[in-house]
């Protein structure tokens, strides 16, 4: 028992992204490229709003979580995954595993039910604008957040402890560049043919909800802009809801690719362009998204520069 207990708390082998190519070299400079973006999108987003009072609203406060898990989730993967690469070593201690497994299984979590809190804030503020401070005060809006939060990492938590459990053989080798569900559950040498179904139930159920409020949401967010008589009150509505549908889609797609196919279907290259796609280019994306297509950030950013020039 003592042997095997041991032998299960062993060092992970990475198998990581790139190799010593001139072109994988190239894709990993690359990659950290969009790194630095995403670090630099989403902190400035963070800053921004918590700095200019005109920001001080739930739609933002919202949108500062949903930049907060972002930035947390590239970080928990890719920090990792250039430290391996630079220094040639592909290790990843047993705790280490365990806790990047926790972490971006909670954070992805935690954006998926922010997500779709997040399309309840624009129906109200569609549907019933003269409504929006009482339906979505500021109490509201820290309820959303701490409900993302605390129910992804209780969700993670139960997750990791069970997989961490279970006793690993073989070579440990990760068929990935972080320990991610599907990759690790694969150096198991049990069966886990029950707990692999409790996980994809657990997975449909979390995606497919949040999927049924933002699609409900948008639903009666559509019957309304169909009877406004404005047209310029229409193009608002659309500019206000675009940037968040737009994140939406790309956030579950990439998600659904992710942890809704069968195993049958997997392969580690497929399981590693879906991880690439929602841990690097989504979180890259979205402090873009929202930033460009929103005129009260550019203002607020604007505000922000003018009044550090003043200061000077």
């Amino acid at each position: 028992m003592w042997l095997r207990n041991q032998t299960s708390l062993a060092d992970f082998i990475l198998e990581g992204l790139f190799d010593d190519s001139p072109t994988h070299l190239f894709l990993f400079f690359l990659t950290m490229v969009v790194y630095l973006v995403a670090l630099s999108g989403n902190t400035l987003t963070i800053l921004l709003i918590c700095v200019d009072r005109g920001l001080h609203t739930p739609m933002y406060f919202l949108l500062s979580q949903l930049s907060l898990m972002d930035l947390m989730h590239f970080c928990t993967t890719i920090p990792k995954m250039a430290t391996n690469y630079l220094s040639g070593s592909k290790s990843i201690s047993f705790v280490g595993c365990a806790t990047q497994h926790f972490l971006y299984l909670s954070l992805g979590g935690a954006e998926c039910v922010l997500l779709a809190l997040m399309s309840y804030d624009r129906y109200v503020a569609i549907c019933h604008p003269l409504r929006y401070t009482v339906l979505m005060s500021r109490k509201v809006a820290l309820m959303m957040a701490l409900t993302s939060w605390l129910g992804a990492s209780l969700n993670s938590l139960i997750h990791t402890v069970i997989l961490m459990h279970f006793p690993f053989c073989g070579s440990r080798k990760i068929h990935h560049f972080y320990c991610e569900y599907p990759a690790v559950v694969k150096l198991v040498c049990g069966d886990v043919t029950v707990y692999e179904t409790t996980v994809y139930i657990c997975s449909i159920v979390l995606l497919l909800l949040p999927i049924i409020l933002v699609s409900t949401s948008y639903g009666f967010i559509l019957h309304s802009v169909i009877e406004m008589h404005s047209a310029g009150s229409k193009r608002n509505a659309f500019a206000t809801c675009s940037s968040h549908f737009i994140v939406v889609s790309l956030w579950f797609g990439a998600c659904i690719f992710s942890y809704m196919r069968p195993r049958s279907q997997r392969t580690p290259l497929q399981d590693k362009v879906g991880s690439v796609f929602y841990s690097i280019i989504t979180p890259t994306l979205n402090p873009l998204i929202y930033t460009l297509r929103n005129k009260d950030v550019a203002k607020a950013l604007r505000r922000v520069l003018r009044r550090g020039i003043i200061t000077q």
